[in-house]
């Protein structure tokens, strides 16, 4: 049959001849975007590409995309751990399949119970723990937990809700790619103060900049991330672990200024990515893109395939900017706190 070009590289569902018996013609259907070729055609199913003859094709017609399918809860709790271990409190303690965290209050990430399973014991007394934990160490009790999950509903029945005086917000999303499509830029140079070279990516407009990925930070990236303050103990430790590969990606104007950073750790096969920072004066230019790039790029080098970072849902400028460079949704966590 003809087959409309329209529907090159759209979700079709084709039927199409796979033999005959008894003198009657057999048909099977396949449902996935359609490539067309000058003899055959591909259907990318879920299953994989299944290839058809352009002759024994019987009828196609386009469909709505997908419904995408919810990750399972194993894997959302593997890559909660995952960003745990890449943000690590400087105070840590297992209960169950619970990691109760603190870090003297900086960042709620931190300083938090990570409920992904069993605590090993009644979620009411689990949630008695929590709040112990959190008085021992000057912390308020919070709880963290996969959105929609068991874990949400068992704590939530349980009388704790969502915190909504978190300033930064309280609901999150995890986003998630594959560091191959984010890996446009050319690769910088890895070591601390390192000028224009063959890693040097300049920006576009009057003011070109330098990116580097130096695997400690200095003083311009902190001050750049805290605003002109020093790190306290707690932000080092949990910002720069010894223990934990992280580069600590800066970009540098024409004159020398930093203008942008981001952070990059690897965890097993993940690259984590954090305080991603451009100064107004360089926003709106690709440099957050170029930042991106540079972190995937020395992520890659150390094993890394897939990217993961955490993103306030009222952050809509952050999220616009990741969906642009290939990220996608993969689940939402949120802080809940007891009910006082």
């Amino acid at each position: 049959m003809d087959l409309p070009e329209s529907l090159d590289g759209r979700r079709v569902s084709l039927r199409h001849r796979v033999g005959e018996r008894d003198g009657r013609p057999l048909h099977s259907d396949a449902v996935g975007e359609l490539t067309l070729g000058a003899d055959a055609v591909t259907v990318q199913t879920r299953r994989g590409p299944v290839r058809v003859r352009r002759d024994a094709v019987v009828a196609v017609r386009a469909v709505p995309p997908a419904v995408p399918r919810r990750p399972s809860w194993a894997v959302v709790a593997r890559l909660e751990e995952l960003c745990a271990d890449a943000w690590p409190a400087l105070v840590e303690q297992r209960m169950g399949a619970w990691r109760l965290r603190a870090a003297g209050g900086y960042t709620a990430r931190a300083n938090t119970a990570l409920a992904l399973g069993d605590p090993g014991m009644p979620v009411p007394d689990a949630l008695d723990a929590v709040r112990a934990f959190a008085a021992a160490h000057g912390v308020p009790p919070r709880v963290t937990v996969p959105a929609g999950s068991p874990w949400d509903t068992a704590v939530g029945r349980a009388g704790w809700t969502i915190d909504v005086g978190h300033g930064a917000g309280a609901e999150v999303a995890v986003l998630v790619a594959d560091l191959r499509t984010l890996d446009a830029a050319p690769k910088p140079e890895s070591q601390p103060g390192a000028g224009p070279g063959p890693g040097a990516r300049p920006g576009p407009g009057p003011g070109p900049w330098t990116v580097t990925t130096p695997e400690r930070p200095d003083d311009d990236w902190w001050a750049l991330g805290l605003h002109g303050a020093r790190p306290t103990p707690v932000q080092a430790h949990v910002v720069a672990p010894r223990d934990v590969p992280t580069a600590y990606v800066l970009a540098r104007d024409a004159g020398g200024a930093a203008v942008g950073q981001v952070r990059a750790s690897v965890v097993e096969d993940h690259l984590h990515l954090a305080w991603l920072e451009v100064v107004p004066a360089a926003r709106r230019r690709g440099l957050g893109t170029d930042l991106v790039a540079a972190a995937a790029a020395w992520g890659r080098g150390r094993g890394a395939r897939f990217g993961v970072l955490q993103v306030a849902l009222r952050n809509t400028g952050a999220r616009a900017l990741y969906a642009s460079t290939g990220w996608t949704e993969h689940h939402r966590y949120r802080h809940l706190v007891p009910v006082r």
